[in-house]
């Protein structure tokens, strides 16, 4: 019997990601990421019960260059949760399945995400 040489699926030096793969792939980590953000932020406002010192643990610990850093990826993950969830709710309505039009959007995605960590940065520096 003669054996096929070719791979049964695409192997990763084969197959090219596309961008709506490696946004869906994003999407779900960046959810995990949330969910945990979205308890320690939580917590966070729970401190205030058990006294001012407890808050001013975390506000000094939010005020370092480590807690800027996660202030600034958590506002981009929650951007372009929210911006991807957008997407898919207008795949769920039936617009934007073409290639080049889901290919457009995601990119869209990725920029708008950036533009408005930017922006939410700036607005919490009082600059605008």
């Amino acid at each position: 019997m003669e054996q096929n040489k070719n791979p049964l699926s695409p192997h990763l030096q084969i197959y090219k990601l596309h961008i709506s793969s490696l946004l869906s792939i994003s999407h779900r980590i960046v959810g995990v990421i949330n969910f945990f953000a979205i308890s320690f932020i939580c917590f966070w406002i729970l401190s205030l019960l058990l006294g001012e010192d407890n808050y001013e643990l975390t506000k000094l610990f939010m005020s370092s260059p480590i807690g800027k850093f996660l202030i600034i990826f958590l506002c981009w993950t929650f951007s372009f949760h929210i911006l991807n969830e957008i997407r898919h709710l207008i795949w769920d309505v039936g617009y934007g399945f073409d290639l080049k039009v889901a290919k457009i959007s995601g990119i869209i995605v990725l920029i708008g995400s950036f533009v408005l960590t930017i922006f939410f940065y700036l607005m919490g520096k009082n600059f605008i």
